[in-house]
């Protein structure tokens, strides 16, 4: 399959699948179709405020399976479906993730090349204020070329 066919697939499935995950509170933050022998795996990525539990994944995968059923966009051949949460690996995006990663330690990349990291604030749809050692930075979304979270091992609870 083509790239800009596969491409086409993932645009599509993501249409026919945000409005019956919207009903259960997720969004449709990234699908996946990868080659594997003479099937396909289908990766379907959900997030919601809050954060994703195992009983979200469950009903996700009975609303993905039923659209995919009543649908022709993978045609006939085989797939194998993962239902996952979005995970801390994947670059923070949109305003969303930004807004669910509150209180996380990030490391932007912005469009000058430079790099800042800090801890996520008070965000909006246009930018997120950053706590970078103590001093708020505000920075806008269209500045940021990629963002992704930090994993923390040892933070010390503030509250303690």
């Amino acid at each position: 399959m083509s790239t800009a066919r596969q491409d086409e697939v993932r645009a599509r499935i993501e249409t026919e699948l945000a409005e019956p995950l919207a009903a259960l509170g997720l969004d449709v933050e990234a699908v996946e179709l990868t080659p594997a022998g003479k099937r396909r795996v289908l990766r379907i990525a959900v997030d919601k405020d809050g954060g994703v539990t195992l009983d979200d994944v469950a009903d996700a995968t009975g609303a993905i399976n039923r659209v995919l059923d009543d649908s022709d966009v993978l045609g006939e051949q085989p797939y194998t479906l993962e239902v996952t949460s979005r995970g801390v690996d994947r670059p923070l995006t949109l305003p969303r993730h930004w807004r669910r990663n509150a209180d996380r330690l990030v490391k932007v990349t912005l469009a000058d090349g430079s790099t800042v990291t800090g801890r996520i604030g008070e965000s909006d749809d246009a930018s997120v204020t950053l706590d970078v050692d103590g001093t708020a930075q505000q920075v806008a979304y269209a500045d940021v070329t990629k963002a992704l979270v930090q994993i923390e091992f040892n933070r010390k609870n503030e509250e303690s």
